[in-house]
């Protein structure tokens, strides 16, 4: 079994975590394991992992995380999680907590099973510390998981020695042989779905582990193994948030969508190039600018900052640096765009409208699109550039302005 530590120097603790994301994910049908596919600032994985590190109760933060990955697979799974640059922030905040990846076994039973062990092989326990130690057991594909729900689960787990999350079915529930035929009419109310975390005082999940381990059972889920071994396992009303991510539908059902808006204006001035969405346009006079002044792509940029939470034009390229004097825009929103799709973040639409009196846009606009379209690399038809003029209000003649919306999704 190889083992890969990720963080080091961290003191005993009470509290350790175990991600299981060791499965094989047939049931996507897609190229990228679950776990791994991107969501937030990072993937699946990540942000399961962040739920138990991001807690405002000290009681129950970690020391040590364990993940359990394919055979082989722990140097990508370190990239699924150190990606995530706001995972690497919150642990700068516990420099404390370290991160295992280790590898699972042929079934989740035999996974978890190995997780542990690595967990207990990993800390210099105590009898008494190794009696007063709770593991959560949590899977790698369920990162809806909230704060409110971790910590109540665990108040029921050192209450009663074991805990996990579980919600009534909303359908009536029926026992069949098999042959199809129905043989016990459930009742709803006696029953519960499983949810994680599941969470255990550690010394005797080990214990029943190891015993499961050559018992010749093979076991669903861990409670299931505490029930054979320890007892009763108590049980707190779960989530329907909490989903696991198991067929291409649930991950869909994650998307995000953010909308952003940009605008910018510049003045209109002899002897500078009038250049919009990349395309010098033929005109007496430009944008006045510390860059090319390319004011469309301005307010795109910002647009597509603002939806991604990345800052804004001006804290990327100060206006008071002199590098990007006379900047090519284009440069400026491909390496942004670059940035924000790093991110994990795509263009569903951007529509923008330029307000100027002269010169007439329409003959530019396929080309504008079309500039836009090849910066992004996107479809040229989740573009659209539209142009108003200023009806001879005010001092029409001597400006430009772009108004500028965007849809992403990650």
């Amino acid at each position: 079994m190889k083992t890969s530590m990720a963080k080091n120097n961290f003191p005993e603790s009470k509290i350790v975590v175990l991600i299981t994301a060791a499965g094989s994910s047939t049931r996507m049908g897609g190229p990228v394991k679950k776990e791994y596919l991107a969501l937030e600032s990072g993937t699946v994985l990540s942000t399961a992992i962040k739920k138990f590190l991001k807690t405002t109760n000290p009681r129950i933060l970690p020391s040590l995380i364990v993940v359990t990955v394919p055979v082989n697979g722990i140097e990508e799974a370190q990239k699924a999680v150190f990606c995530d640059e706001d995972l690497n922030k919150t642990l700068t905040n516990h420099p404390d907590t370290r991160i295992i990846f280790t590898e699972g076994g042929n079934s989740r039973q035999g996974s978890v099973y190995n997780g542990i062990k690595t967990v207990v092989s990993s800390l210099n326990l105590t009898e008494e510390d190794f009696n007063e130690t709770f593991i959560a057991i949590h899977d790698g594909a369920r990162p809806f998981i909230s704060e409110e729900l971790i910590n109540r689960t665990f108040e029921a787990a050192f209450i009663n020695g074991a805990a996990f999350p579980g919600l009534e079915p909303t359908e009536t529930q029926k026992e069949k042989d098999d042959k199809g035929l129905v043989t016990k009419h459930l009742k709803r109310s006696n029953l519960i779905s499983v949810q994680t975390p599941q969470i255990f005082n550690l010394k005797k999940i080990f214990e029943a582990h190891t015993k499961a381990s050559t018992d010749g059972f093979e076991y669903t889920d861990d409670t299931e193994i505490w029930g054979k071994y320890c007892g009763p396992v108590a049980t707190v009303k779960g989530s329907p948030e909490n989903i696991k991510i198991t067929y291409p539908d649930d991950y869909r059902k994650t998307n995000m969508i953010h909308t952003g808006l940009g605008y910018d204006m510049h003045r209109l001035i002899e002897g500078r190039k009038l250049v919009l969405g990349g395309v010098e346009i033929p005109f007496e006079k430009g944008e006045d600018g510390h860059s090319d002044g390319d004011v469309l792509l301005h307010a795109i940029t910002d647009a597509l900052l603002g939806a991604s939470g990345l800052g804004d034009i001006g804290s990327f390229f100060p206006p008071e640096e002199p590098e990007w004097k006379d900047a090519d825009s284009k440069v400026l929103l491909k390496t942004v765009w670059d940035k924000i799709t790093e991110k994990g973040w795509k263009l569903e639409n951007l529509d923008c409208v330029i307000k100027i009196e002269k010169p007439k846009f329409l003959p530019y606009r396929q080309e504008v699109i079309k500039s836009i379209a090849g910066i992004l690399q996107v479809p040229e038809d989740s573009v659209f550039v539209k142009a108003k003029t200023y009806e001879k209000i005010g001092n029409w003649e001597n400006q430009v302005e772009a108004f500028t919306t965007c849809l992403l999704s990650r």
